[in-house]
This record gives structure tokens, sequence and C-alpha cells, in this order.
């Protein structure tokens, strides 16, 4: 089933449920397929499915934990270095799968707790709102949702935004 952003929702609602909408394509882009395939490097700089879910993964504690002062598991890698899209020989596709999901739980209970108009402070030092970090990560997620899509056409020729 397609989930919709409700046409008619307050702006909150709207913009988790269109983060949601793309979080789920994302898990949903790596069912059916095997370990190998999952980290097939499919781009020069090194980019695979696996290391695109973990880069996720950690921009949402990066984003909504961290920005607003909640606890960041130690899993958790500084996204500029690119470690955090690197999947190391250890790290099993269950592993990776189990981490986005609990930085999306973790990330949710951020969102539960502050108003749109909470500030937080960014890795970068500026201050931002909720509203601004969901912004955000609506367009974050949309986009690596976009590259995974591609991917798996590239992997087994399977296409589709969203599971029907």
């Amino acid at each position: 089933m397609v989930t919709i952003v409700p046409r008619t929702g307050a702006e909150k609602e709207c913009l988790q449920v269109a983060l949601d909408r793309h979080r789920d394509v994302v898990v949903w882009k790596l069912e059916g397929l095997d370990d190998e395939q999952v980290r097939r490097i499919m781009t020069p700089s090194g980019t695979c499915l696996l290391g695109l879910v973990k880069h996720l993964a950690s921009v949402e504690y990066g984003w909504f934990c961290e920005t607003f002062g909640k606890p960041v598991e130690p899993f958790w890698f500084d996204p500029a270095t690119e470690e955090d899209s690197r999947i190391a020989p250890g790290e099993t596709t269950a592993d990776i799968l189990a981490f986005y999901g609990r930085a999306r739980k973790a990330a949710d209970q951020v969102i539960a707790e502050s108003d749109l108009d909470t500030l937080g402070t960014s890795w970068a030092g500026d201050t931002v709102s909720m509203r601004w970090v969901l912004i955000h990560m609506v367009e974050e997620t949309a986009r690596h949702a976009g590259h995974i899509d591609i991917l798996r056409e590239l992997i087994d020729g399977a296409t589709g935004d969203h599971r029907r």
C-alpha cells in the first residue's frame, strides 16, 4: 500500500508522513536481494545500497538526536568522513537495517517531543528549527531513495517508486 501524505493534515503530520514514505521505500528497495547484491559497489565513488542505508541511519541520528541534544548510539559515525556509507567486513545486512530502524525510532521520539519551532544546534554550529530539520530530512531521504532506486534497477531490473 502506498503511503499518502495527508492533503489537509497539519504541517508536522504532513512532514512526518512524507519522511516515513521515503524511509519505507529505502527499506523496501533492499527486499529480495542477497548480501552480495546490497554490498555491490555500483559507482566509482564506492556507493552501494547498504552503504546508503547506513548513511541515512547516521544522518537521522545526527540531524534529529544530536541537533536536539538527545542520545546518539555509539554505532553512529560522522557523515563528513564518508565512514558512515562504507560497510565494514563484519557488518551484516541485518545489522545495518536494525541500525536504521533504531535511528528512525530515536528520531521519531525527538520529533514527537518537539514543536516545529523547537530550536537545536546542527553539527556545523547553526541554529535550526525542527521544521527545517524535517524538511531537510525529507529532501535527504528522498534524494537517496532515488539513488537506491537506480542502483536496484542496475542490479536486477526492479523498478518502482513505492510498494504497490
